[in-house]
């Protein structure tokens, strides 16, 4: 295998988030920026995001199941008020609420991508790194995802259940495929979580270890999406706040 050569790299060691890479938001097109501020700090050389009591729900009285969410992408864009050009809407006929300006932070096409974190989740909440198209244009919107674990799926002392596959949504040329795969790791704890693709094939890895393989990923530039949720109608009383983690995100081709 060639050498790897670092083309990104964030250690979240300064003050703010990196404006040129990063949108503190989720999907702002459906809501707004307002309503949907990630909260976060920068601490100990470490990004945290957390869905803390009182966060507001996204999306409110649309979204099923209701949902908090703290995140951050690193690229953003919709068409006007009032119509359907959107990235990642939830429903169909779903309308666009506040325009947003084109931004493209780092929107790679390839090579490897790894994620330094631990999470702090409870059975009603999880926390996630995925890739997406641009959606541009509407097909080029699959998304790759690099991790995604629910609180759920964890056996105490014994295993996570790491998501990380392909998904299709509603472009004809991927094709679905997906797995949470029980690993005998704990998510309080740092654990790398990688992807290598190229148009080809994604490989999927924990802690160096190659875990699954999906044929022909996005052939597309991507962005990233990084976010902690919390489902409150999944159980009854205030759990402890979820938190995502992240010691650094680093790029390679």
């Amino acid at each position: 295998m060639a050498e790897r050569r670092l083309v990104f790299e964030d250690d979240f060691d300064g003050p703010e988030l990196d404006p040129a890479v990063w949108l503190p938001h989720y999907l702002p097109q459906w809501s707004s920026r307002a309503a949907t501020a990630a909260q976060y700090e920068l601490r100990d050389s470490c990004l945290h995001l957390t869905v803390p009591p009182g966060h507001g729900l996204w999306c409110e009285n649309d979204h099923s199941p209701a949902m908090r969410v703290s995140g951050i992408q690193s690229g953003n864009f919709s068409g006007p008020v009032g119509s359907t050009i959107g990235q990642q809407p939830y429903r169909e006929g779903l309308v666009v609420r506040e325009e947003q300006e084109p931004f493209w932070g780092w929107t790679p096409d390839g090579g490897y991508l790894e994620l330094r974190a631990r999470g702090v989740v409870s059975p009603r909440s999880m926390v996630a790194l995925w890739m997406v198209g641009l959606e541009d244009r509407p097909e080029r919107c699959a998304e790759i995802c690099v991790t995604e674990m629910f609180g759920n799926a964890i056996v105490p002392g014994k295993s996570t259940a790491v998501g990380m596959g392909l998904h299709a949504f509603r472009d004809p040329a991927v094709k679905e495929n997906f797995e949470a795969v029980p690993l005998p790791i704990e998510i309080t704890d740092f654990h790398l979580y990688a992807v290598e693709w190229s148009a080809e094939r994604a490989d999927f890895f924990v802690d160096g270890r190659l875990i699954r393989s999906c044929p022909q990923p996005p052939a597309y530039p991507l962005q990233l999406m990084v976010a902690a949720f919390d489902f409150p109608d999944g159980s009854i009383g205030e759990p402890p706040t979820p938190e995502f983690v992240i010691d650094y995100i680093r790029g390679y081709r």
